[in-house]
């Protein structure tokens, strides 16, 4: 790690220490505030109320702990049991659900040890930079002022010259201080993690749930894609085909009493029958093109991109071909982001990188455009986020405003057919 990085670091970790010792004190009353509003259940059902407020404190507390800690290397995943229908606020159901959550007597089973443990690590991580910093800049100020002081290894501070050793011994001391923050903030993170992450069982539910969703999710996306070929089935091809049944029929009833009209009436079908095999074509391709069959992903994608009226460089390294139904998905996906940043991101170059890492596809989209992309804005990024978690992948957007504008998905895979030559390129 250079140098700017681990100041960097340092100093966001001292940061950190910073904002844990507030919120560990903070631990101490909601621990109370819990107990009494268990304590207070028998009383005049005040706990029916009371409990379900205390516990949506002490879990927005939780999950900021886990927030927190995912941000120094421990990510935790939110535990905690879907809130049943008809649930209302002071009603029994809703306080059964909180009471049978395993996860609300962890996060209580947290709280006091988090208290602890947080206030120690978060203190630590103040108190060496901040005393490297006393003796940097404070010392010898007060030595100069007559005050009695000690610093350091030297206790006490009689003369100038004795105050003034401790600039050097506060410089080592800070950097000590800064170096340490990071690791003593990720045993603060791994700490909670104890606690706060969810059971095997848990983990087991909420994989569950992720996969029911996912599956509804799917089968709503196929049902829609069955409704539009049935409509581009209907509007465009299924119109022409009887069309030109009609015609063809209508020329068979007048190629004895005028031949040449049913001649212009064969032509006119000939011509009906093209523009119905176009329209076919163009169907297929949208359900699985033929150049992402015969040519892989990349060529596919490369192909795609020589459409589009924006450069687009396409950097691929894939040693082999995929299962065809995450091919296709990886395709769509990347086809829609393409789209997107045509219509949407006002950009003058796009950039397409495909490569597999660690038994996962990885493709990065990214533009120079305007920025400021929303996935709740309509743009087509949630059916993104759909096409591919129904193969556990996932997206990740960046698009500050002003841009630039970078999508990466992941698509756990493997891969078959191994090609040696990676391959990039603009079209």
């Amino acid at each position: 790690m250079e140098s700017r990085d681990w100041i960097r670091e340092g100093i966001r970790a001292v940061g950190s220490g910073a904002v844990a010792v507030p919120l560990a004190v903070l631990n101490i009353p909601l621990f109370l505030l819990f107990l009494v509003s268990l304590l207070l259940t028998p009383v005049l059902g005040l706990g029916l109320v009371l409990m379900p407020l205390v516990t949506k404190l002490v879990r927005a507390r939780a999950d900021l702990a886990r927030r927190l800690a995912s941000g120094w290397g421990a990510p935790i995943a939110r535990p905690y049991l879907p809130r049943p229908e008809r649930a209302v606020l002071g009603g029994l159901r809703h306080f059964r659900w909180i009471l049978r959550d395993p996860a609300t007597w962890r996060d209580l089973a947290w709280l006091l040890p988090g208290a602890i443990g947080g206030l120690a690590l978060g203190v630590l991580s103040l108190a060496l930079p901040l005393y490297g910093a006393e003796g940097i800049l404070l010392i010898p100020l007060w030595v100069s002022l007559g005050v009695e002081y000690g610093y350091g290894a030297i206790w006490p501070i009689d003369t100038i010259g004795e105050g003034f050793l401790s600039l050097p011994q506060g410089v080592v001391i800070l950097a000590v201080g800064v170096a340490a923050a990071p690791y003593l903030r990720r045993a603060d993170a791994w700490f909670s993690r104890l606690f706060l992450a969810p059971t095997k069982a848990a983990e087991l539910r909420l994989r569950v749930s992720q996969l029911t969703t996912t599956r509804a999710d799917t089968v709503d996306a196929q049902a829609a894609e069955l409704r539009r070929i049935e409509r581009d089935l209907h509007d465009g091809a299924q119109a022409r085909l009887v069309s030109l049944g009609m015609t063809i029929g209508l020329a068979e009833a007048i190629v004895d009493i005028d031949p040449a009209g049913a001649r212009e009436l064969m032509a006119e079908a000939r011509e009906s029958s093209s523009a119905a095999l176009v329209e076919l074509r163009h169907l297929v391709r949208g359900i699985h093109p033929p150049v992402l069959a015969e040519r892989g992903l990349e060529g596919a994608v490369r192909a795609l991109a020589m459409a589009l009226p924006i450069p687009v460089t396409v950097t691929a390294v894939l040693p082999g071909r995929l299962d065809t139904p995450v091919e296709s998905a990886a395709y769509f996906a990347v086809a829609e982001v393409l789209a997107n940043a045509t219509r949407h991101s006002g950009a003058t170059a796009i950039t397409v990188d495909l490569w597999h890492d660690g038994g996962a596809l990885v493709m990065g989209v990214g533009d120079d455009g305007r920025g400021g992309a929303d996935p709740s804005g309509g743009t087509g990024l949630r059916g993104i986020e759909r096409r591919l978690a129904a193969f556990d992948g996932t997206m990740s957007l960046s698009s500050p405003p002003g841009g630039p504008t970078v999508v990466t998905m992941e698509l756990p895979c493997a891969l078959s057919s191994p090609r040696t030559s990676p391959s990039s390129g603009t079209v």
